[in-house]
């Protein structure tokens, strides 16, 4: 791509002050517009260390409302950013439906610093990022500012003579200037790799300051316009057929139970277990989420408490999930989420899920059928990059049977202490056990892949159920454990 631009690109100053004049009106215009639709705009702008990035940055946000964008700096990610998944630090500061961010510097960042080996496997990452924020309807626009190594070392060699410029011509600089033609290589590949019909490139040659301005600002209009006028309602996905043979919610032992007396016995030792494996992972810095979804009054919080209950609480959160709020439903759906990722070392346990998508909000309409059918693909590109980042994700299901979850409500009725537990909401949601059963047989079917498999515990003894989360969880950190000190490369931090 960069062997087709024309670096000689210019524009007069008439010429560009009629262009300007036209979009100081048209992009605030568009703004409006795009926050009266809720059409979050992402604008992202990279390219060559004094190409001019912030020159037309600054000029594209003296025409906005300062009320309705947030302008990102990123260059190399800090501590807290290198202790979770390199997208973790991206996807916190997506905007909200109706606003505008501007990235100077992005996910990007991180190609020209990764070994070329694992290139391909980082371009698809961020295509399937690009690719669920175009699906959740934002508008993502990307710049690369051109310029020659000639021109670069001219404007290097001009600042270095202003004493208010000269700082920022690092040694690092001038190094890339003198690899140019070996970024420039490696570049050229990103931008093929990574330029989609939902995220393009736009190669801007910025060898003049006037045309290099006009061009984004006119590109970044035009994108916006055409997904203010794009009216095409979104694609279903097509998903395979489920399979008629017996699920695992049709196949689990519900009669599986434990003596109290082994109950405890085997309580204590696995909650000493797993204090011990919590200190041990700390050094190789292992992140653990484990999430927890059920039927009404299938136990999960019981479980939770037990769970964690020997625990150090100083590496330990656990996350309640209800209903979005606020911020969380001007952002796509995953974003909460992904807010409350674990520092690599800690454990995360997630109290309801992402998963909601595919049950409640699919059965309650409050997914369309575009969307909930599509989260299937984007539940298991989320939990894909969580595991292969190095986490170990655990995913639960407690199951009982309709007879004991009635008994369940009905001592819930009964006793005062309890109460608060059950709410017409839960009778509400077990008049649709059937279709809550399907739904949950899919998701399992969708979603448990050979690195973020479900376990479907069997709940209808609670005592049963939390020694098997217990030994479930022990042993997925053992195993993470054993992978480190054999050398697995998801563990050199």
């Amino acid at each position: 791509m960069l062997d087709k631009v024309d670096l000689k690109a210019k524009l007069s100053k008439a010429d560009f002050k009629k262009t300007v004049d036209d979009l100081d009106m048209r992009i605030p215009a568009l703004q409006r517009d795009a926050r009266a639709a809720g059409v979050p705009v992402i604008v992202v702008f990279e390219g060559w260390h004094a190409a001019g990035v912030g020159t037309v940055i600054s000029r594209l946000l003296t025409m906005l409302d300062p009320r309705g964008y947030k302008l990102h700096n990123f260059e190399e990610p800090d501590e807290e950013a290198l202790l979770r998944p390199p997208l973790w630090r991206f996807w916190v500061s997506l905007p909200a439906r109706g606003a505008i961010a501007v990235y100077d510097g992005s996910w990007y960042g991180d190609v020209l610093t990764t070994h070329p080996r694992d290139h391909d496997e980082v371009f698809q990452r961020l295509r399937v990022f690009e690719r669920q924020l175009r699906d959740d309807g934002a508008v993502v626009v990307k710049f690369w500012l051109q310029i020659s190594k000639q021109e670069q070392a001219r404007r290097f060699a001009k600042m270095q003579k202003k004493l208010a410029l000269a700082w920022r011509v690092r040694k690092g600089d001038w190094r890339e200037n003198q690899r140019y033609d070996e970024y420039a290589g490696m570049v050229d590949r990103m931008l093929e790799a990574t330029s989609t019909d939902y995220a393009p490139w736009t190669v801007v040659p910025s060898h003049d300051e006037r045309y290099a301005t006009a061009r984004v600002l006119e590109t970044l209009a035009g994108a916006i316009e055409t997904a203010l006028t794009d009216k095409r309602p979104a694609k279903k996905p097509k998903l395979k057929p489920m399979p008629r043979r017996p699920g695992p919610l049709d196949t689990a032992d519900l009669s599986l139970t434990i003596h109290r007396a082994d109950y405890r016995r085997e309580l204590s030792r696995l909650q000493k277990r797993l204090l011990r494996l919590e200190r041990l992972m700390y050094l190789p810095r292992i992140p653990v989420v484990i999430t927890y979804e059920g039927w009404d009054a299938g136990g999960k919080g019981g479980n939770i408490k037990r769970l964690i209950g020997g625990l150090d609480h100083r590496g330990i959160e656990v996350i309640p999930v209800a209903a979005p709020e606020g911020d969380e439903k001007t952002h796509h759906y995953l974003w909460r989420f992904w807010k409350h990722l674990p520092k690599a070392g800690h454990i995360t346990v997630f109290d309801r899920t992402w998963y909601g998508r595919v049950l409640v909000e699919r059965l309650e309409g409050f997914a369309s059928p575009a969307e909930w059918k599509r989260a299937y693909q984007e539940i298991n590109e989320f939990e894909e990059e969580l595991t292969s980042y190095g986490t170990v994700l655990v995913k639960f299901w407690i199951h009982i049977s309709k007879e004991e979850q009635l008994r369940r409500f009905k001592l819930r009725e009964e006793t005062p202490y309890k109460k608060w537990k059950i709410t017409d909401e839960d009778w509400r949601n077990r008049e649709r056990w059937d279709d809550y059963y399907k739904a949950v047989s899919e998701m399992i079917y969708r979603t448990s892949t050979p690195s973020a498999p479900w376990t479907v515990i069997e709940g209808e003894q609670k005592l049963y159920a939390r020694i098997k989360a217990l030994r479930t969880v022990v042993a997925a950190i053992e195993s993470a454990l054993h992978a480190a000190r054999h050398g697995d490369k998801r563990y050199w931090r």
